[in-house]
């Protein structure tokens, strides 16, 4: 599967690319910004785009979508928790001395057990809030790779003092959904540098004693 990670806007938001070589069906993760650096990924390999979907509705996640959807029509998925957040444009560019990007129409709830397809390949939607309400992970078993949003990060997990963040909540949603994940597992994280669940068990602070 070709997979292509693209970082994008101020906070360089890992916005994921992935594509299937047969049907040349795509998916894109997380397209915060960036539109036309996004577009050309896909022109390059000559995808078509299935679907656009956002692990959680902070402004360098989701900033835009709308852009991405108008220019493709692919449908929009993000689960409901996130409803309020995505309400917040205003403010969360506020907070970070940026234009308001337009309301995103959310085409498809992305439930804890769904599941979507690029080609053959299935992606698991896991609801692992925290970060915030309604973030979620994406599992890929065919690939071991999982897209963890701003859940899970190489020797770190995602802030909770953001509006609807919750300490105690990441955690379990790490335990209960991404430890038991196999260990060579390629996490993919919404910001900096990929790492392996077997490294985060070893050696991420935050991580020590929950299982």
């Amino acid at each position: 599967m070709i997979h292509e990670i693209l970082p994008v806007g101020p906070l360089q938001c890992n916005c994921s690319v992935f594509g299937d070589e047969q049907t040349r069906e795509a998916m894109v993760v997380d397209p915060g910004d960036d539109i036309a650096g996004i577009l050309g990924i896909l022109d390059r390999h000559g995808l078509k785009l299935k679907a656009i979907v956002i692990t959680h509705a902070h402004i360098d996640h989701i900033g835009g979508a709308h852009q991405l959807q108008q220019a493709t029509g692919a449908p929009v998925y993000m689960n409901a928790n996130d409803s309020a957040l995505a309400d917040m444009m205003e403010m969360q560019a506020s907070w970070l001395g940026v234009p308001t990007p337009e309301r995103v129409a959310i085409d498809t709830e992305a439930r804890d057990g769904d599941s979507l397809t690029v080609g053959a390949t299935e992606f698991h939607v896991l609801h692992t809030p925290g970060h915030t309400p309604g973030s979620i992970s994406l599992w890929i078993p065919s690939e071991t790779k999982l897209v963890a949003g701003d859940t899970l990060f190489r020797d770190s997990i995602g802030r909770t003092d953001l509006p609807g963040g919750d300490g105690r909540q990441i955690l379990r949603s790490i335990r209960d959904k991404l430890l038991d994940l196999p260990d060579q597992t390629v996490v993919i994280p919404g910001h900096g540098a990929n790492t392996t669940i077997g490294r985060e068990k070893r050696s991420n602070w935050f991580l020590q004693g929950l299982k």
